[in-house]
């Protein structure tokens, strides 16, 4: 089957389904690019047209139109786990919309059509933001929500592993919205710790109210610097080859 072909075949299925043309003529170039980019056999790459339609989402909203039987759900974890839990959601369904002020991760995961989404996190910043953003929108990754110097970008699944990228029976979502590493729990003990001995010490008298102010902020800071050049080190010994 020539790719035309399928693509014909899958505009059809789609179309049948009731998904509208706007959204049809949209999948279609997104994925005729990605096979571009690959040089992989349509069959081969998304499984027979008709199925790949009904995973892709007969059932799905149109762009624009809210799903009001989405789950929605809001979720943070600290540097050294972020990238993990993103794995490990992702592959339940959760997709990122945004990160919200205090850079919790905003979801939301549709009721019926619902795909595997994959995850990174790069540093971009002033110098490195066009850079990033040029080498990863072609291959499909999308911005979905910055915090501090880190960005984090989102595609679905079944861009790189076709029919496997859709998920049959999403499990329920899950009751933590917290989730932290060892590393961060140790480094928020370690707050409430010096934070606390602030608080008795103003309360004791050795200490004013704005003395108090002045020390959270400081450990708030120094513990915030801490953990990223933490994690800021343990990306370059990744990054870093093998000792011969």
């Amino acid at each position: 089957m020539t790719t035309d072909a399928y693509f014909t075949d899958l505009s059809g299925a789609l179309r049948a389904a009731g998904v509208p043309d706007e959204q049809i003529t949209a999948t279609v170039e997104d994925l005729r690019a990605h096979l571009a980019e690959t040089g992989a056999d349509p069959r081969e790459e998304f499984g027979p047209a008709d199925g790949f339609a009904a995973r892709l989402g007969g059932l799905a909203p149109a762009p624009g139109e809210p799903d009001e039987r989405a789950e929605s759900w809001t979720w943070t974890a600290d540097l050294f786990n972020d990238r993990r839990m993103l794995a490990v959601h992702g592959d339940q369904g959760w997709e990122v919309e945004s990160l919200d002020a205090l850079g919790r991760f905003v979801c939301r995961r549709p009721a019926t059509a619902t795909l595997r989404w994959e995850y990174r996190r790069e540093v971009i910043g002033a110098r490195r933001r066009a850079k990033v953003l040029a080498e990863l929108e072609p291959e499909g990754w999308e911005l979905c929500g910055e915090w501090l110097v880190y960005g984090y970008f989102k595609r679905p699944r079944a861009a790189t592993t076709g029919p496997a990228g859709a998920l049959e029976a999403p499990p329920a979502a899950p009751g933590r919205w917290l989730f932290l590493s060892r590393r961060g729990k140790a480094a928020v003990a370690v707050w409430l710790v010096l934070v606390g001995g602030a608080t008795t010490a103003c309360f004791m008298g050795t200490l004013g109210t704005g003395g108090l102010a002045i020390s959270i902020a400081l450990v708030s800071m120094f513990s915030a610097l801490y953990t990223a050049h933490l994690e800021a080190a343990k990306g370059r010994e990744a990054q870093s080859p093998p000792a011969p």
